[in-house]
């Protein structure tokens, strides 16, 4: 499981306070709530990426001790950003993207690539040359790279249009389907939500002061 416990986090402030949420392997946790509300913030603890203010984070049983560059256990995390092209180097070519994790392993990079239908026309693009769709699927790929037990996509398909979205999600089922990894999917769309996820979470906005 991947667990994260009375989470206070944020940045000069907290933004959330006292958040607990638990994605169990093979499920699908929704996360939802307004603007402001925290939920990017929570993703980031839990991929390890920002250290809480308090809580803790658990995977497969295993206290977090520490995050950002230290955090050991950060391979075991996939995460897919909003908007790809600042998750990105943008003078790579897709390939070069989908192997950035993988140490030159040109194999994994064909099997991916195959994975969420990226043609080695595209591989061979530069971010400016594809469409939001084609690189967010590059991005995908780098995200499974190493397989992960639990991936974390943070409004995934707000770029995208229905047909894009739906591929996404099609891949990262059969990935689920394969590995049993647990996934939180976080989205301003309700619809989605209800289509993907087994349970929604809802984080409320923080009292104004």
């Amino acid at each position: 499981m991947l667990t994260g416990t009375g989470i206070t986090a944020g940045y000069r402030n907290p933004v959330i306070t006292d958040v607990s949420l638990t994605v169990h392997p093979g499920q699908t946790i929704g996360l939802a709530g307004p603007s402001g509300s925290g939920k990017s913030t929570l993703a980031r603890v839990l991929a390890l990426l920002h250290k809480p203010f308090a809580g803790s984070v658990t995977i497969d049983g295993e206290t977090v001790t520490r995050f950002r560059f230290g955090a050991t256990q950060r391979t075991r995390i996939g995460v897919l950003f909003q908007q790809p092209r600042l998750s990105v180097d943008p003078r790579f070519t897709l390939r070069r993207v989908i192997a950035e994790p993988l140490k030159g392993n040109q194999e994994r990079v064909t099997e991916l690539a195959d994975l969420v239908m990226l043609t080695d026309d595209l591989l061979d693009r530069r971010p400016h040359e594809v469409s939001d769709g084609q690189l967010q699927r590059a991005c995908l790929a780098r995200a499974l790279a190493l397989r992960p037990r639990y991936l974390i996509c943070d409004e995934m398909t707000t770029m995208l249009d229905a047909s894009s979205t739906a591929a996404l999600v099609g891949v990262i089922r059969a990935y689920q389907a394969e590995t049993d990894a647990g996934v939180l999917a976080i989205s301003h769309d309700d619809r989605l939500l209800t289509r993907w996820a087994d349970e929604t979470v809802r984080l409320s906005a923080p009292l104004r002061r």
